[in-house]
């Protein structure tokens, strides 16, 4: 996808080190960071400079390559596996990459082990842009069916970012909205402002804005009036682990945007490619929820009137704030899930038919 008409994807090899877009600079700088080290993967992980399951799965892939690159060791390297798949613990691709290029290396000679990391590496990120790109093209037959039968702009709210900044490119949820308006359909995007970290602001609307697609960013709250005044069309959200079940963990809100949608018959689906399905887990209670320093709550960055980047303090000082970074939406509340094989029911049986497992 484009910053400033140029074409990017948001993570790659060149010159000996691993290229990333730092996330957390975002929407006000624009900054390329290098990665040297596989304890550079793993900060870049824990600090968000990368985020968004596949894209922090892709990381991961490539911190297990600088790994190998920095110590050709069994022990090293099992080690920095461990770091890497503790970095966070609730997106499912992480361990999904770590433990596939693990696979892949396990019988590969020393001498040999660094270039084929590398080019499971970048694998996993074609692979990706692949799903995705797939995953747009069934998304776009969902939003063509509403602008037919409605004949005027397909209004559609997304929660958080699960755009091309969350993957490689094209971004899951957004991946049918960039379809659309490559299709000429005329689309406009309600952006949850997604607190704490303001991904919804700071990332898709910043993106939405490279690609030309009209969009208005509303804070987390405001969507279910907008479902009652019919001013949303559909919801398309991304996800961070689904289970075989169908129940989908993601950014903390998706769960009551979800309940909104439900009761407002206004459809709801999750956009995600198959390495986010978490086939062994049965119960969402035993999904990991991340919970993380309260400071993203407390505390709020922006730009001043001199152009500089401050983060200042809104909460009163002697109060405690709880951070919990994502919920669990029930499957009986989600439409469909939007895959790159096809859009199946939320269930079971949906996702077994649909992958054959």
């Amino acid at each position: 996808m484009r910053i400033a008409g140029k074409e990017y994807r948001t993570i790659w090899y060149e010159d000996d080190v691993v290229k990333i877009i730092d996330q957390t600079k975002l929407p006000h700088n624009f900054i390329i960071k290098d990665l040297e080290t596989v304890d550079h993967a793993v900060n870049a992980i824990k600090s968000m400079e990368v985020r968004g399951a596949p894209l922090i799965g892709a990381t991961a892939a490539y911190g297990i390559a600088l790994a190998i690159k920095e110590n050709n060791d069994l022990k090293f390297i099992k080690k920095s596996s461990e770091k890497l798949v503790n970095a966070r613990p609730t997106a499912i691709n992480l361990q999904w990459a770590v433990h596939r290029m693990n696979n892949k290396l396990s019988f590969i000679k020393s001498e040999e082990l660094l270039d084929i990391a590398l080019k499971e590496a970048e694998e996993i990120c074609n692979e990706d842009i692949n799903f995705c790109e797939n995953i747009g093209l069934e998304g776009l037959k969902i939003i063509e069916k509403i602008y037919k039968q409605k004949k005027n702009t397909v209004n559609i709210l997304t929660h958080c970012n699960a755009g091309w900044l969350a993957t490689i490119n094209w971004g899951t949820a957004t991946s049918p909205i960039y379809h659309a308006h490559k299709n000429g359909i005329p689309v406009h995007i309600w952006v949850d402002e997604t607190r704490p970290r303001n991904q919804g602001a700071n990332l898709t609307s910043y993106e939405l804005n490279e690609e030309g697609i009209p969009n208005t960013i509303i804070t987390d709250n405001t969507g279910g009036i907008l479902m009652q005044r019919g001013e949303v069309d559909m919801c398309i959200v991304g996800t961070d682990r689904t289970l075989s079940t169908g129940d989908v963990c993601n950014k903390i809100g998706t769960y009551l945007k979800a309940l909104a949608a439900h009761d407002n018959n206004v459809p709801f689906y999750v956009a995600l490619p198959s390495s986010t399905i978490d086939w062994e887990t049965k119960d969402y209670k035993k999904i990991p929820i991340e919970e993380r320093n309260s400071d993203e709550l407390s505390h709020i960055e922006g730009k001043d009137d001199k152009n500089n980047i401050k983060k200042v303090l809104i909460y009163p000082e002697k109060s405690k704030s709880m951070n919990l970074a994502f919920d669990i939406t029930p499957a009986k509340y989600v439409t469909g899930l939007i895959t790159e094989k096809g859009v199946c029911e939320a269930s079971a049986n949906g996702l077994k038919q649909m992958f054959k497992r």
